[in-house]
């Protein structure tokens, strides 16, 4: 049993899994196929993929692979917590260029769903933050792309890190959007 909420772009979605608890802990089907089908969630996943950020402040994204390589990408925090961004990068998209942003945490047991044709990306809120995330699609560096995480172009409202954030080498070198190559119009 899962409960879905739309987070108001083109399939992105709050995912909560059901917890059943008691005096020695809990459990939780945290990914039943039948049942994301049943909530017209019907997607194959063939890679499991886990991070951990030892600080707070960390930011991975804004990540894509371009098609025929796209990914669609169920993320969940096992412990901390995160911001997730989810920035529609279809050209020609009524809404291309706008975001939606979650908290998603262990102590929440939410998840969300990032479909393809969106940049995905995160901020961990807490120190040794653990994220793992189902992608429906195998890496491929030849399609792997970026956008900056603070594009003004998108202009989205991270928290402010006393200590600033923390980028890969990569994620500093990341073009906007503007410049970007992203998905084609008419993508679906």
């Amino acid at each position: 049993m899962i409960d879905v909420r739309s987070l108001g772009l083109d399939g992105v979605v709050e995912i909560t899994p059901k917890k059943f608890g008691d005096d020695r802990g809990f459990f939780s089907e945290t990914y039943n196929a039948q049942t994301m089908t049943a909530s017209g969630i019907d997607l194959t996943f063939v890679q499991d993929n886990h991070s951990l950020s030892a600080s707070k402040g960390v930011v991975r994204g804004l990540h894509y692979q371009l098609p025929p390589f796209a990914q669609d990408k169920l993320v969940r925090v096992i412990r901390g917590s995160i911001l997730d961004v989810a920035v529609d990068i279809r050209r020609g998209s009524a809404t291309f260029g706008k975001w939606v942003s979650l908290e998603v945490s262990a102590s929440k047991w939410n998840q969300i769903l990032v479909p393809k044709g969106f940049a995905h990306g995160f901020m961990t809120l807490e120190d040794d933050t653990e994220v793992i995330y189902k992608v429906t699609g195998y890496y491929s560096a030849a399609h792997d792309r970026g956008i900056r995480f603070d594009d003004p172009g998108i202009g989205i409202e991270w928290p402010e890190m006393q200590n600033g954030v923390q980028l890969s080498d990569k994620d500093q070198k990341a073009p906007s959007l503007a410049d970007a190559e992203v998905f084609p119009e008419g993508y679906q």
